[in-house]
């Protein structure tokens, strides 16, 4: 029987040193859903992403994917379950050296023994669902940014992934671009049956594609829901950060002793 959660995060706790980023985190992402994670910068956001792809494990609980617990996983077992899923790193993370196609066939080579001409086909099908099969010979870093962050898009569907996670898939992108990757996450998970974990702090674009948000704050999700239900919060960390205020349970400084006191302390 098909589990209804292909990921689900039970009781997590991580942190580095004395540090704890997460404290108790319970999260689940249902098959064929687009989820958020939000939270202000540092919240652990992006840590929850190495965690469900086994690159660190938890203090406390577990992350558990398509029913097998990751941190209990041989170097093998790591591999297969990292063969069901796809990534997409904040600034694209291309080989530079490598043109666009063989940036995109990089995995398929990796992971099958494919002859070439199916590699082919398969690579320019997939520039072609993110509308760059005309520069599939073009070098990485004759791109623009969002061209480079929709052949990474490509690369990490090459797969036909199960999860695809997106690390702040809307960085440094401008509207048009920025609409034309929000358009193709939603387009390509429900081409691919597939579930999509996004990590952002663009409010207004995974409200308008998400089905389901958590706010990560303080190292505990402080609300969850789906964008129509969050939209109405009346909790103030979510309203603060909704409407992008300045003032509210969210701080400016990061925690620090008393101002003066650093200032005029002898070294």
């Amino acid at each position: 029987m098909t589990q209804k959660n292909i990921v689900e995060i039970e009781n997590l706790s991580f942190g580095y040193g004395n540090r704890m980023l997460h404290k108790g985190i319970n999260m689940v992402f249902p098959r064929g859903k687009v989820t958020a994670i939000m939270g202000g910068s540092g919240c652990g956001k992006t840590t929850i992403l190495r965690l469900i792809g086994g690159q660190i494990k938890p203090k406390v609980g577990q992350v558990s994917v398509d029913g097998k617990i990751v941190h209990k996983q041989n170097r093998h077992g790591i591999y297969e379950l990292r063969r069901k899923m796809g990534m997409l790193f904040q600034h694209g993370a291309l080989f530079t050296d490598l043109s666009v196609f063989d940036n995109v066939a990089f995995p398929i080579r990796e992971h099958t023994k494919l002859p070439e001409s199916m590699i082919r086909d398969l690579v320019l099908m997939k520039l072609n669902a993110v509308g760059l099969r005309g520069a599939h010979k073009l070098m990485s870093t004759e791109l623009s940014g969002g061209m480079a962050r929709r052949v990474a898009l490509a690369r990490a569907i090459a797969l036909d992934p199960d999860i695809i996670m997106y690390d702040e898939p809307f960085a440094g992108l401008d509207p048009i671009s920025m609409a034309v990757i929000c358009d193709l996450i939603r387009t390509l998970n429900d081409a691919l049956g597939a579930t999509s974990i996004i990590v952002t702090h663009d409010v207004e674009e995974a409200f308008s594609f998400a089905d389901y948000i958590y706010f990560v704050a303080d190292g505990v999700v402080a609300a969850e829901g789906t964008p129509k239900e969050l939209s109405k919060s009346k909790l103030p960390f979510v309203h603060q950060f909704v409407h992008g205020e300045k003032d509210g349970p969210v701080p400016f400084h990061y925690n620090a002793p008393n101002y003066k006191k650093d200032i005029y302390e002898q070294v």
